[in-house]
């Protein structure tokens, strides 16, 4: 049973151990609230990371208000695209982008189907040959779909965009006749990393929007411009394999950089978990398992050089500023452009999306979370919470405050130094989260466990020290030890001289009044000076000081008690007399020692005392009151302790209380303003007492008499004078050592 109670038992270490493994679960499941507010996060670590210079090589040319207003409205015609292809071409730029799909004829403004237009005017050429090169002329100005086919053939460097749709779409739609037009633009090697890897497919559409097929056909690169956003609108995912039927396809930004780099192998290894890496020639773009690459935003929009359409096709543009770069063909025109929520701007032209991807793989600048991610989260969660768990259950509540703050500052500045500087991805939100769950639980459990505590301490301690002490310990305590311990305490006693008589001569509610008047001083007095009340001993008094609380100067606390105890019993006698009560006299024992301090009892019913040698000699101390007729008698460890302390001592005898062997000095403690005080009288007492020890019974019996000259009742003086005039006539032994011998307790 007892073990059971052990293995079961709960404490703040194992309330966060209990957090931690929650939280694992819970990391291991992912729930999407919890992923929801890790891309938060990731979108204010890319805040905080400032923008970035892209590397220039990269602009784009824009269809902005400006050249809607000098062209014209949109849709435009697309001689002007096959214009601004031409002009590019002159420019020398390397590649042409296209954010923008042709996927139907364009129509002529004059003839509604275009190929009955070209029949009618084969017809009219054979019948009048002179009008044949008109209407030839004619039939190339109607083609403006052949227009832009021939600009972009002509160019070489187009790079045209389709997209993929996830379910079917309309009828051009999974045609097998125009899915063989994009066939040269899928990936040239897909390596399966085992049998399993099949297992493990990546993002599968259904279905595609092509470029008509002329158009198509005029290049050899394609890219699909999909974007995918997350469950929060925003995008910062890029996929760049997509699976259509048995092959898988490249994004727009890959084919453009394809054509960039002088056409290398586009390759693509997918391993057991989904695909381990694409390869772009030499360089290897890490993505996760569903081939998407984690979008490295530069900064807000307008990052990248915008060029307006109507300016390049006007050859506005310096040709430094397009010569040998890569251009991406897209809109910002309000109503027409396709808008995106980013981390950076909640407005953002999805044309700059693919600027930032191209910037990106071109100068390997990437931002991954890599494979091993999960692992560390798991690592830091278990590392953090259990050096925290183990810390807060040893300190303090405030030190755990910042113990706990320390810990989230250091975790915050580390990932946000590995996401700026290396472009590592390491979750936020799980070593956060357990790092304030568990400070919370531990605080909680050891807030209620420490109010259950503060209340069996006050109703443990209520009766035995003053309210102000059990205040402190509540404050404090780990200063407080329930459990049995050794330790250096000072033990008083007090006892009312001939208590049994005046019990005698009194009824029982005069005798009870009696006694409470007494009590009740005396024990303020003990609380007054931080004193723990032991108990009652019918009219006995014990104290201890220094427990349950520390007391550095306990000695010197239990000498002031005694002190003003018998300061007080004189007030209460004068009191006492005027009632015609009658008044007594007290003895006081005080003692400093090793002892044994604790719960002593039963486990239901127990007092919080002290026990052993030095507590007995402290009771024995103050019945040696009786036989020297004194006060306050106190030990010789006590007086060590306070001889510097501003007290007035007389040492009165070494002698060997019953139950002991070995001698005790002792020495009495002297009211300030008794005439003892005066050191000439201390010192005619002191060498009495040597020449008593050195077996002079004439000097000795002369000094206390110079003594008693001034103190005729000096009980003490009166003693060792007839002790003197015995040994004169019965000497003690040769090895007499001066020990007086108590005979009674």
């Amino acid at each position: 049973m007892k073990l059971l109670k052990t293995i079961f038992k709960i404490d703040s270490l194992r309330i966060g151990f209990f957090i931690i493994s929650i939280l694992l679960v819970i990391c291991a499941a992912s729930p999407s609230f919890l992923e929801l507010m890790e891309l938060k996060l990731y979108d204010l670590r890319l805040l905080f990371r400032g923008a970035l210079e892209s590397g220039g090589e990269v602009v784009i040319v824009v269809i902005d208000e400006k050249s809607l207003k000098e062209l014209g409205r949109w849709p435009w015609s697309r001689d002007k695209i096959a214009r601004l292809i031409n002009t590019l071409t002159e420019y020398n730029v390397k590649v042409i982008g296209f954010d923008i799909i042709f996927a139907e004829s364009e129509e002529n403004t004059r003839f509604k189907d275009f190929n009955l237009f070209k029949k009618e005017i084969e017809r009219l050429k054979i019948e009048n040959k002179a009008l044949a090169d008109f209407l030839d002329n004619s039939i190339i100005k109607a083609d403006v779909d052949g227009k832009l086919a021939g600009a972009v053939k002509k160019s070489g460097r187009v790079v045209l965009g389709y997209f993929f749709q996830k379910s079917n779409g309309d009828g051009n739609g999974n045609d097998d006749k125009k899915y063989i037009s994009i066939l040269p633009s899928k990936y040239n090697l897909v390596k399966f990393a085992d049998s399993r890897a099949k297992q493990f497919p990546v993002m599968e559409v259904s279905s595609l929007k092509l470029n008509i097929e002329r158009i198509s056909k005029s290049t050899q690169n394609a890219g699909y411009f999909n974007i995918f956003p997350d469950p929060d609108g925003t995008v910062r995912w890029a996929p760049l394999a997509v699976k259509y039927k048995q092959d898988y396809f490249p994004s727009l930004a890959l084919q453009m950089l394809r054509q960039y780099l002088g056409n290398p192998l586009l390759t693509m290894k997918i391993a057991d978990y989904g695909i381990a890496s694409i390869g772009l020639g030499d360089i290897s773009i890490p993505v996760e398992k569903h081939g998407r690459l984690l979008i490295n935003y530069l900064g807000k929009p307008q990052t990248f050089p915008h060029y307006s359409f109507s300016d390049v096709i006007k050859k506005r543009i310096p040709s430094d500023k397009l010569k040998n770069k890569i251009v991406l063909v897209g809109s910002t025109a309000i109503g027409i452009y396709d808008s995106r929520v980013t981390p950076f701007s909640s407005v953002f032209p999805g044309v700059e999306i693919h600027a930032n991807i191209l910037n990106s793989i071109l100068h390997k600048d990437f931002l991954y979370r890599p494979s091993w991610a999960l692992t560390v989260d798991l690592l830091i969660i278990i590392f953090i919470g259990g050096v925290l768990s183990y810390l807060l259950s040893k300190l303090k509540a405030t030190y755990g405050l910042l113990i706990s703050v320390s810990f989230l500052l250091i975790i915050i500045m580390g990932n946000l130094f590995v996401f700026s500087k290396m472009g590592v991805w390491i979750n936020l939100v799980y070593p956060v989260l357990s790092l304030i769950l568990i400070y919370l639980g531990i605080t909680a459990f050891r807030y209620m466990t420490e109010e259950r505590e503060k209340k069996r301490v006050k109703m443990t301690f209520q009766q035995y020290v003053a309210p102000s002490v059990v205040d402190e310990m509540l404050k404090e305590p780990e200063r407080l030890t329930l459990g049995g311990e050794r330790k250096e305490l000072t033990i008083l006693f007090s006892d009312i001289r001939g208590f049994t008589s005046i019990s005698e001569k009194l009824d029982p509610e005069t005798l009870v009044k009696l006694l409470n008047q007494y009590l009740s001083p005396m024990t303020d007095i003990i609380f007054k000076h931080e004193g723990t009340l032991d108990k009652y001993m019918g009219d006995a008094i014990m104290a201890i000081y220094g427990a349950p609380l520390a007391l550095g100067s306990h000695a010197e606390k239990a000498c002031l008690t005694a002190l003003d105890m018998v300061e007080e019993l004189k007030f209460l006698c004068k009191n006492w007399e005027e009632q015609g009560l009658p008044g007594f006299n007290i003895g006081i024992g005080i003692n400093t020692g090793i002892v044994t301090v604790g719960n002593m009892g039963s486990e239901k019913f127990f007092d919080y005392t002290v026990m052993g040698d030095n507590v007995n000699l402290g009771s024995r101390l103050e019945g040696l009151n009786k036989e020297y007729g004194t006060r306050i008698i106190v030990s010789e460890n006590t007086f060590s302790r306070t001889r510097d302390s501003g007290f007035f001592f007389r040492e009165l005898d070494m002698v060997r209380v019953k139950g002991k062997k070995e001698p005790v000095k002792i020495y009495e403690l002297l009211e300030k303003n008794e005439k003892l005080s005066d050191p000439e009288l201390l010192s005619h007492f002191s060498n009495g007492i040597k020449a008593y020890r050195n077996k002079m019974w004439d000097k000795a019996i002369e000094e206390f008499k110079k003594l008693l000259e001034t103190l005729p009742d000096d009980p003490p003086s009166l003693i060792y004078s007839e002790r003197c005039r015995l040994l004169q006539e019965n000497p003690p032994p040769e090895d007499w050592d001066g020990v007086y011998i108590m005979k009674t307790k």
